[in-house]
């Protein structure tokens, strides 16, 4: 293939080892985005960073913890580095369906380095807010384009597993900054600035090795297909697939339905602006207007039951629950080990019971968690501190608070990255994609900046508020989220085809339309040979005359016809 540079991966590795390295490549974007977040719990403890520099806390001069004077301040720096994810995202949405998922990614790398530079020279919260801005665009570029190509290389029987792969890798960038910035607070007794300008510094490394090798690897197929490179998405789809034994024909069988389903998305929709999307409007039965709302709100209560509070404030939420300050830091580290640990759970489960019922049995344990957290709190306030009673309530509030972290790791970490990235029309895969990091960013920024507000007003009654969402979340998916596991990218397309917004309109419209159009669910899903069975060459197909994603349209063409075929038998 000379249109594919020498140098490309693709020429060298070929099926699972090939998903094996363009994942190791994502996870290294993910890993980036799991440590910019944990990075900001220990920082936000360093003296010489709240005290010296930000000017928003002094440490309690009894047990050194840190006091906040101004709560608004401290979470402004927090959350509005999401408020440059929010802008970032549409941008990279935008680059990433016009110059394609490689070149994105090199830009949000590129990106990113320059806002973490920022960071770590920062002298006074003012350049701090502005840096974090610039950092927060980098960062929402790549996330608005990595689970794209991730999933677009991916074969839809394992999708799940690889993206849940990633976050593991996510969940161990957290606790790298954890236990990096706990280091780093024993160096010349936690008093000057290393002890916060490094942790923050340390996120250029993996974001250069980024920048210098994602250029080697390939293209998204599908991307490729869209913009009309069809013989080099062929190539990689094959090198992805293979080509020969068992994979015989599998490759063509896809290529085919990305052909067929990228014309007819073009016929469907006539417009693809981010208004257009949000609106619905020009999107015709391909319904992109709900799926905006759905990614939205599904990272916003991703955010909302809990998860942002335990990552960026677990050490005021391990003091709430009576934890001593010397003891805060390594309990947070250790809460962090377990989330990574809890991640691989989802590797193993989330191709095999689906999306939905990860979210499910997930809600139920981390809404017990989080009242049982509250409760537990409460009872051991009621006690002297130091007491046996206060230190057995405390510890069975902490474990609660581990229950939950370990929870979210195994469930709620990874669906709501995957979901959009698996439910969005090709024409429009990573602009949708933007919207659910705009979901994230809003989720995020809006709670980070009211955290320190909640637990100083409502203190471990803060629990309970999560864990109203968490139950909120349960009737939200069974009525409005379709599933996507062992699903085509393809025939999303067709789930989502149905007027009505509840799941089991959509699972009935899906059926149907799938007997109609078998044209867009070829020989990947259904084991229909695309080979020539004389000369053992993949036979292309063009897109039917009858295909559309309208079921009354489809019936009354089949009426229309059978009519037709009735005069002609009566003439004849």
């Amino acid at each position: 293939m000379d249109l594919i540079p020498r140098s490309n991966v693709a020429h060298k590795l070929e099926k699972r080892s090939l998903l094996i390295a363009i994942n190791c490549i994502a996870a290294l974007s993910i890993f980036f985005f799991g440590y910019d977040q944990g990075m900001m719990g220990g920082v936000n403890g360093a003296q010489n960073y709240y005290q010296d520099h930000m000017h928003f806390g002094h440490p309690d001069p009894e047990t050194g913890a840190p006091v906040i004077d101004d709560t608004l301040l401290q979470g402004g720096i927090v959350s509005i580095y999401y408020v440059g994810t929010l802008v970032g995202c549409m941008v990279g949405g935008w680059f990433g369906d016009r110059y394609g998922r490689i070149k994105t990614i090199a830009l949000g790398a590129a990106w990113a380095v320059f806002g973490a530079a920022l960071q770590t020279s920062a002298m006074n919260h003012t350049w701090m807010i502005f840096a974090r801005l610039i950092n927060g665009w980098g960062t929402g570029i790549l996330n608005a384009i990595v689970p794209v190509w991730a999933t677009e290389t991916a074969e839809h029987k394992s999708r799940g597993q690889f993206v849940a792969i990633e976050f593991t890798l996510n969940i161990f960038g957290v606790v790298v900054a954890y236990w990096l910035e706990y280091g780093c607070a024993f160096y010349k007794g936690g008093n000057g600035s290393f002890g916060w300008r490094f942790p923050i510094a340390f996120q250029i490394i993996p974001l250069l090795f980024l920048f210098a090798i994602v250029w080697i690897f390939p293209e998204s197929p599908r991307w490729l297909v869209k913009v009309g490179r069809e013989e080099e998405a062929r190539y990689i789809l094959g090198r992805l697939r293979g080509e020969t034994g068992e994979d015989m024909g599998k490759a063509e069988a896809e290529f085919q339905d990305i052909r067929n389903i990228t014309e007819l998305e073009r016929k469907t929709a006539t417009r693809t602006s981010y208004w257009s999307m949000f609106t619905g409007i020009g999107s015709g039965k391909l319904h992109t207007g709900r799926r905006v709302q759905l990614v939205i709100w599904l990272q916003i209560m991703q955010e909302w039951i809990g998860i942002a509070g335990v990552t960026i404030y677990a050490p005021t939420i391990f003091r709430t629950a009576g934890i001593s300050n010397s003891d805060v830091q390594w309990i947070s580290g250790l809460n962090t080990i377990t989330y990574m640990l809890s991640t691989l759970i989802c590797v193993f489960t989330l191709d095999r019971i689906g999306r939905r019922w990860t979210l499910y049995w997930g809600s139920v344990v981390q809404g017990i968690s989080m009242a049982l957290a509250g409760g537990l709190t409460t009872a051991g306030q009621s006690h002297p501190l130091g007491s046996a009673e206060a230190k057995a309530y405390s510890s069975g509030a902490v474990a609660m608070i581990f229950l939950f972290t370990a929870t979210f790791g195994a469930t709620w970490l990874t669906v709501p990255w995957l979901y959009p990235a698996e439910i969005f029309p090709l024409e429009v895969r990573a602009k949708g994609n933007a919207w659910g990091v705009v979901g994230w960013s809003v989720g995020n920024g809006w709670l980070t900046l009211l955290c320190p507000v909640m637990f100083k007003a409502l203190k471990e009654n803060t629990y309970y508020v999560f864990a109203a969402a968490n139950v909120i979340t349960i009737p939200m998916v069974w009525a409005l989220y379709p599933e996507s596991n062992q699903r085509t990218l393809e025939e999303m397309n067709l789930v989502f085809a149905a007027d009505s917004i509840w799941v089991w309109d959509a699972e009935r419209n899906f059926k149907i339309l799938k007997e109609q159009n078998p044209e867009l669910v070829q020989a990947a899903q259904r084991g229909h040979s695309v080979l020539d069975p004389e000369t053992g060459l993949p036979v292309r197909s063009s897109v039917g005359r009858n295909m559309s994603l309208d079921v009354n349209a489809l019936q009354s063409r089949h009426h229309d016809d059978v009519v037709d075929e009735k005069q002609t038998f009566k003439h004849g």
